[in-house]
């Protein structure tokens, strides 16, 4: 027997995650299979005006491990096109899940919604899943202790403000950065600060706002302490591309090329201009002393 949830599940926050654990415990209980049915790309990068700007929470990657990490047996991603976009909720259930997946029941949020004819409509649902065979359980809404509700979209908002702590506790884990590290200037070195510059794995990844920043740095697969700087460097550049370079403390490796990962823990301040360079060395010792 297969049960199945469905969704884009960016971020794999809180509240998808009791959406993800019902469904593995209900395939547990039932003796069934677990199916997480995703979509690839996200439905607002292939539809909506603003797609050049929209930003991920997860890479494909990333998703699909806190998925397996939650107890899914199995995860299909379904290709998401302007076509796939038109398919009604009778086509979804009928032609995708029951006939392709064979799916019995489905494990759907308070909020779920199937189709192109989608505003939520829990009798629809129903009518459309007993049509095709298959049985619906509900979860509730996800509401944290503070009375919070949990979306994509907020937490999207409280990274682009820093608010990397309100973040953190929405998604339940660290937001991290996966990406490869590449040369830089080398001035950090030169301040006596060498800093491992990152260039993302997914470029549509969500960067938080510009600043400094408490982070812990895997590499060759060990974890580090150290703080990450996003922004623009004005001190020492005069371009606008946004920079990410993580100061691992205690570290003197040569590792360009490799693999990193750093989990953003806390906002510590604004990047701002010094007045020099030897300004600049003063304030990043201050930032260490302040975040070891």
């Amino acid at each position: 027997m297969v049960i199945a949830a469905t969704g884009f599940f960016d971020g794999v926050h809180l509240g998808h995650r009791a959406v993800l654990t019902s469904l593995a415990d209900t395939a547990r209980k039932m003796g069934g299979k677990s199916l997480a049915l995703t979509f690839w790309p996200h439905p607002r990068a292939v539809l909506q005006q603003d797609a050049q700007k929209f930003r991920l929470l997860t890479s494909l990657d990333e998703k699909k491990k806190m998925m397996y990490d939650l107890g899914v047996d199995e995860i299909q991603i379904i290709p998401f096109t302007r076509e796939f976009s038109m398919v009604s909720s009778r086509d979804f259930f009928r032609e995708y899940l029951d006939r392709k997946y064979n799916v019995k029941v489905l494990v759907a949020g308070y909020n779920h919604r199937l189709g192109c004819n989608g505003a939520y409509d829990p009798q629809l649902m129903d009518r459309e899943a007993e049509m095709a065979g298959l049985t619906i359980i509900r979860v509730p809404e996800y509401v944290s202790d503070a009375g919070e509700h949990i979306s994509s979209t907020k937490i999207r908002a409280a990274l682009t403000a820093g608010s990397m702590e309100t973040a953190n506790r929405w998604l339940g884990y660290p937001y991290s950065l996966h990406g490869v590290v590449v040369l830089g200037n080398r001035m950090g070195r030169t301040l006596g600060f060498p800093t491992a510059n990152m260039q993302l794995y997914e470029p549509l990844k969500q960067l938080p706002a510009d600043g400094v920043y408490k982070v812990e740095a895997e590499v060759n697969g060990r974890w580090y302490r150290g703080m990450m700087n996003i922004g623009v460097r004005p001190t020492i550049a005069n371009n606008l591309e946004r920079i990410i370079e993580t100061h691992i403390f205690d570290f003197e490796d040569n590792i360009y090329g490799l693999d990193i990962r750093v989990r953003i823990l806390k906002f510590h301040r604004q990047e701002i201009a010094f007045p020099s360079l030897d300004s600049l060395k003063e304030q990043l010792n201050k930032d260490k002393e302040a975040l070891l």
